[in-house]
């Protein structure tokens, strides 16, 4: 399901017309972008937490050439599924 799905998705279940239903989709999307950003957790009840999770900085390799490069220190979002989530997903809920 892509964005565009979601929101005619989102239209169909609640009465909204899909301009409405994009805008509350979008408005979703940065609350959880806006509160990742200030370093924040989202828990949303039965669903699931996204986070975000600090990487360290690292050394690797250039494939093409095996040159050692340094990888900066980074932040990325996570996501973890909530008990209920799970269990939809697995056939039990």
């Amino acid at each position: 399901m892509n964005q565009s799905e979601l929101v005619a998705h989102v239209a169909q279940a609640t009465g909204l017309t899909k301009a409405q239903a994009g805008k509350a989709v979008d408005a979703f999307f940065a609350a959880i972008t806006d509160t990742l950003k200030k370093g924040e957790e989202v828990r949303i009840t039965g669903f699931g937490t996204f986070s975000v999770a600090e990487r360290a900085a690292s050394e690797g390799r250039n494939p093409r050439t095996g040159e050692k490069i340094k990888i900066a220190a980074s932040k990325q979002a996570k996501f973890s599924a909530g008990k209920t989530l799970k269990d939809s997903v697995n056939g039990q809920g």
